[in-house]
Order: structure tokens, then C-alpha cells, then sequence
């Protein structure tokens, strides 16, 4: 499948798959939907010193990189990402200079460096495990305190967004847990409430007028 690095509106990068008409990120922005869905509406929402994330499609590692540079938190992150972006393709990604993290280059790079299936030291109060296996394979239980669901959309994947696939992030989620995602159309709004999560719609990033966040009853 073809695959393209484009700019979007607010000046940084994301993967273009021309086939899907689909990106990695927003076309409206990719670093702006990551503040708003993930930073700002998941991370920040959490009242710990210490948080286990689980993301769902590290992809370009945008997520992962952000939320190294906004939290003071100790943070354990694990990225599930089947088919990992192409070096050339991260070498092509602008965050560190969009995000004016020069002096965070190396960390942007040691997140796509670093060998899967092991926990990675990224600083004194992050580590990282990558894991590449489908969505489907996971079937951690009672291990993380928020989840990144930022598979691609609903209509490009929709076996991503079932209640099967649902099921497996209440199960992976501790007691009152957050999981927050960009989208928010009914398909999958009734999928995560089949799974037995609480949700709530919020506004969304910019192009999209709302996400979700779920919370483990």
C-alpha cells in the first residue's frame, strides 16, 4: 500500500495512506489532536504519580513522544503497534521541531530504536515497551490506568472498534481506568458501552466536533 508523509494544518507531519483516503493523525493537525484527545483529555485526567499507559496503534510515536515531554509523572508505557512505521518514515516525522524539543532528538529517536517485547529506560521516570502484535493478541488484565485507542477510523478498520476488541481494553483496564479516542460515531460509541464502560462525549480536536472518554465502572 502506498504511503506518503504530509503536512497538516498545524505544520507537523503524519503518514498519508492514499488507497484509504486515511492518516495517521488529523489531517486538521496532527500535534493539536494529540494535546486534545490524549494530553489534555487522558493524561491529564488522571490523579496519579504514577500511571501505566497502553496505546493502541504507536505508529509515528507522536502519543508517546508528547506525553514523555508534558508529564512529570512516572509513567510506564506500553505501544501495540502490528506493523511498525519505516525508519526513512520517522526520519521524515518534524515533532521534535515542531514541538521545539531539539534538545529531546534522542529520545525521539530511542523511541523508535528500541527492540520490541522488552521495557525500555527512557529517563528516570519513563519507560517504554513496544509490542508488535494485532490488537486482537492482547489480553493483559488489570494492568493500566489509561488507554490511548488511536487505531485508524472506524470505516477503514471497523474490526478494530468492536465490542470484542472493547472487551479486551475493559479487561486490560484497572478499576476506574480512562480510555480516550478521537472518534466518536454511534457504531462505536454502542460498542464501548456493550463492553460495560461509562462514557462520555467531550468536544473534539479541531475537525472533529466530538471524542470519547470511557471510564472502567
Amino acid at each position: 500500500m502506498k504511503r506518503e508523509i504530509i503536512i497538516t494544518s498545524d505544520g507537523s507531519t503524519t503518514i498519508h495512506l492514499p488507497d484509504w483516503n486515511e492518516q495517521y493523525h488529523s489531517k486538521h493537525g496532527a500535534i493539536q489532536e494529540a494535546y486534545h484527545v490524549y494530553i489534555n483529555n487522558g493524561l491529564k485526567a488522571i490523579d496519579k504519580e504514577k500511571i501505566s499507559i497502553l496505546e493502541i496503534g504507536f505508529g509515528t510515536g507522536l502519543n508517546c513522544f508528547i506525553t514523555y515531554l508534558e508529564s512529570e509523572k512516572v509513567i510506564d508505557y506500553v505501544g501495540v503497534e502490528a506493523y511498525p512505521v519505516k525508519a526513512e518514515e520517522v526520519v521524515g516525522m518534524n515533532y521534535v521541531s515542531e514541538l521545539k524539543a531539539e534538545n529531546k532528538e534522542e529520545i525521539f529517536k530511542k523511541i523508535h530504536s528500541c527492540s520490541c517485547e522488552e521495557k525500555h529506560v527512557v529517563s528516570d521516570k519513563f519507560s517504554l515497551t513496544k509490542q508488535q502484535k494485532f490488537f486482537s493478541e492482547i489480553d493483559d488484565v488489570n494492568k493500566y490506568d489509561l488507554i490511548y485507542f488511536d487505531a485508524f477510523g472506524p470505516e477503514k478498520q471497523p474490526d478494530l472498534w468492536t465490542k470484542e476488541i472493547f472487551d479486551k481494553m475493559y479487561a486490560a483496564l484497572k478499576s476506574k481506568g480512562v480510555l480516550v479516542t478521537y472518534a466518536s460515531k454511534g457504531n462505536v460509541k454502542r460498542a464501548i458501552r456493550a463492553a460495560g464502560f461509562s462514557l462520555k462525549r467531550l468536544p473534539g480536536p479541531l475537525g472533529k466536533w466530538h471524542m470519547l472518554r470511557a471510564t472502567k465502572i
